[in-house]
């Protein structure tokens, strides 16, 4: 979301180009507005570039940079080590991002490095480098590839569109790009905020599914075993409410105890009508959460019906 940029801003502009602009007459200065794909006078830092790099075009702040490994300065990278393969490819537009400037406060030419955190979007492809590092990016549970080729997005929002699918694989080759042998599997990391503090595992759904259900089974189960316990309770219950001895005076039956039937009756009924009623209740839930969620027809399957992992 855009917080208050101007839709046009020259304020970086040649002061001399402005000054010349401003006195074009209204049908000539019609023509450098950029309208209908036309030029547009606007502030473009020129970029500073080493001997052995090729810029392709710098128009409109967009160029193609064939060079050597260079997040920064021409004395960064292996590039600017004197590294053999370490070739790269910079794609880049709006450099300076927001602020851009084609001359300084004096009216002199602005030359620039590649700034892999203020320009506004790039594609930075190279084969020999530290992506993790020149990103500055958290290592996750991957960690950091150092020395090795990478290729790398950067923008305000980025769109990967298919019209079929997409595979993000890992470990395709026995070795990397410099001829190391490739001795660990690295996975997948999705890091928000470039933060990996706390990274957890992605669960496997249908092993997730199969876990879940056998835990509901147990708890199944486990009502069975309290339905069965209150039940012999309830019995048990019944048979001390009727109570009775057998009175010494001509082995005649004692009357059940005052205070014994009105509170035995009230915990019969009140078993039957809470915890009993309760049970059923918990039972028809548990079937009802299982077609809910372990069930592919069911409305909050847990499962992706399209997206996988292993």
């Amino acid at each position: 979301m855009s917080v208050g940029k101007k839709a046009i801003d020259i304020a970086g502009l040649d002061k001399k180009i402005s000054a010349y602009n401003s006195r074009l007459n209204r049908s000539s200065l019609v023509f450098n507005k950029g309208i209908g794909g036309d030029k547009l006078l606007e502030p473009v830092p020129n970029y500073l570039k080493s001997p052995c790099e090729k810029e392709i075009a710098n128009e409109n702040n967009a160029s193609i940079i064939l060079g050597r490994d260079r997040p920064a300065s021409r004395l960064s990278g292996y590039g600017g080590k004197g590294d053999t393969q370490a070739a790269s490819i910079d794609i880049v537009v709006g450099r300076m991002g927001p602020t851009p400037r084609s001359v300084d406060n004096m009216g002199r030419k602005i030359f620039v490095d590649p700034n892999f955190k203020l320009d506004s979007a790039r594609i930075h492809i190279s084969q020999k480098t530290d992506v993790d590092q020149n990103f500055e990016l958290a290592s996750g549970m991957v960690g950091n590839s150092k020395t090795k080729s990478a290729i790398a997005m950067k923008a305000d929002g980025i769109r990967i569109i298919a019209r079929e699918g997409i595979k993000l694989v890992t470990r395709t080759d026995k070795r990397n790009s410099q001829g190391g042998m490739v001795e660990s599997l690295s996975g997948i990391d999705l890091i928000a905020g470039n933060d990996d503090s706390d990274l957890q595992p992605i669960p496997k759904g249908t092993n997730l599914v199969d876990g879940l259900k056998q835990l509901t089974h147990h708890l199944d189960k486990l009502n069975g075993i309290v339905d069965a316990f209150l039940t012999a309770q309830m019995e048990f219950n019944e048979a001390l409410t009727h109570h009775t001895h057998v009175s010494p005076f001509f082995a005649l039956p004692t009357t059940p105890s005052l205070t014994l039937v009105p509170s035995g009756v009230k915990t019969m009924i009140n078993q039957l009508s809470q915890a009993k009623v309760s049970l059923m209740m918990h039972k028809a839930n548990l079937v009802t959460f299982k077609f809910s969620y372990f069930e592919p027809s069911g409305a909050r399957f847990i499962n992706s019906r399209y997206n996988h992992t292993n």
